[in-house]
């Protein structure tokens, strides 16, 4: 017998840590291959741990709510061959792997993995080696792959459910070719921007409430609130906030979107929301004002080449979470308007790549999604600002035209930019949030998507 040190992996550039939720397998019990060993969770994510070897565990070296490094051996599992084994530090990758060197000791568990032109389109879903050479075998595509419904955590497709797909495609019949698979197997997704001071959180699945008296309730924060709370309280203890206010005239911007979406939709099959146009629009003015695209490291500002736009998007447990668009200003309405919508569909069901919470250099939350006018943002940390856009609201607005002044009904929103004034004097806060209205106020009626 052998003994094989399973590790935890890597989970993304920044993503240094993962809490153990709750372990699935127990000493003595038996793994097949891909079977889940145990959940973990990064600052937004929970994911499970598949196996890269069959055997037995027999011995789990993390306890639930404890906090492991990447690379840190988390369990030991008794495998057959003849010799101890450690597993090579494995790298998440959303695409494609490269070929690991063998593990001696495990010849008999593990060649070299033969990648199939059918799985070789990129796909937004992880699936495991295991997965994979099934699929191969079975000449089962990408695509189809996809369109599969999986049993694991966020949807994740297992073996099982594989087997049982292609069993009832072929009225019953599962191809006996030998599943060729190469160990040690990565996990996927992880999550978010910067890591935030480490917290004891405790597993969502064991949130408690408890009745006190008078009615009232005291309910433990779920490990995703307790890190909000953190990273908001650093927030505001790191920088000194001062929010600018602006109203602007939204009027042909709605007009417009109310003139093209239709056909928009029905050439692109997206729908445009006001989301992609604040986006390009805040876009430009970072470029009109490149000191609001920066973060603070000390004494030392560091300008940032490539403009990432964060949007904050509400998940359905009513936290926020920030996908970022990456160069944002390098996309027309069009490429922002699939971005926006992808990662906000996405993140609404926990689908993000571990790198698409990292890198902003710039937020936008929208609060007039919950009916709210303005609102004073917290800065999301290293950046030093954030813009919050309010509800359009039609109101009465004085108009100057040739033949005098004219009251008239007008699509009207406040803006408002929080940000660090240890960088960001009042000038260029004011002048920044006054150029993204103008660009959103001198819309053109005529603009051609």
């Amino acid at each position: 017998m052998a003994q094989y040190e399973l590790l935890l992996p890597k989970m993304g550039e920044s993503v240094a840590e993962a809490t153990v939720i709750k372990w699935v397998k127990q000493p003595g019990d038996s793994i097949d291959l891909d079977d889940t060993i145990l959940e973990i969770a990064t600052d937004k994510v929970d994911s499970e741990v598949p196996s890269p070897v069959a055997g037995k565990l027999i011995k789990q070296l993390f306890a639930a709510d404890e906090v492991a490094q990447v690379g840190d051996v988390i369990a030991i599992i008794e495998t057959e061959g003849g010799n101890d084994l450690k597993a090579e530090e494995p790298i998440v990758s959303s695409t494609t792997e490269d070929k690991p060197e063998p593990i001696p000791g495990i010849e008999q568990l593990a060649v070299e993995t033969k990648v199939d032109p059918i799985l070789s389109d990129v796909s937004d879903r992880f699936y495991s080696p295991l997965v994979k050479s099934i699929a191969t075998q079975e000449n089962i595509s990408i695509q189809e792959l996809d369109s599969i419904k999986g049993s694991g955590a966020d949807g994740r497709l297992n073996k099982d459910d594989l087997l049982n797909y292609i069993a009832n495609k072929n009225g019953g019949a599962v191809s006996t070719k030998e599943v060729i698979i190469t160990p040690p197997t990565p996990l996927s997704e992880a999550l978010e921007n910067k890591p935030v001071p480490s917290v004891q959180a405790a597993s969502p699945n064991k949130t408690s409430t408890t009745s006190v008296s008078g009615g009232d309730e005291i309910i433990e924060m779920d490990r995703m609130r307790k890190l909000i709370a953190d990273h908001m309280v650093m927030s505001k203890t790191t920088s000194p906030h001062v929010t600018s206010f602006v109203e602007a005239d939204v009027t042909n911007m709605v007009l417009w979107r109310n003139k093209v979406k239709n056909s928009f939709e029905k050439r692109e099959n997206e729908k445009i929301t006001f989301t992609p146009i604040f986006v390009e629009a805040v876009a430009k003015a970072i470029k009109d004002f490149p000191m609001i695209n920066v973060s603070v490291n000390g004494t030392q500002i560091i300008k940032k080449r490539d403009i990432n736009i964060g949007m904050a998007a509400a998940l359905p447990s009513g936290n926020l979470i920030v996908p970022v668009i990456r160069n944002a200003d390098q996309l027309n309405l069009v490429g922002l308007t699939k971005a926006v919508n992808d990662l906000a569909n996405r993140a609404r069901i926990s689908k993000l790549k571990p790198d698409e919470t990292q890198g902003g250099t710039f937020t936008l939350t929208n609060v007039g999604s919950f009916g709210n006018v303005m609102g004073t943002p917290i800065i999301n940390q290293p950046q030093v600002a954030i813009l919050a856009v309010g509800a359009i609201k039609k109101k009465p607005a004085v108009l100057e035209t040739e033949h005098g002044d004219v009251i008239a009904i007008r699509h009207m929103m406040f803006l408002s930019l929080s940000y660090d004034h240890r960088v960001v004097d009042g000038s260029l806060g004011g002048m920044f949030v006054r150029r993204v209205a103008d660009y959103l106020e001198n819309w053109d009626f005529n603009r051609e998507i």
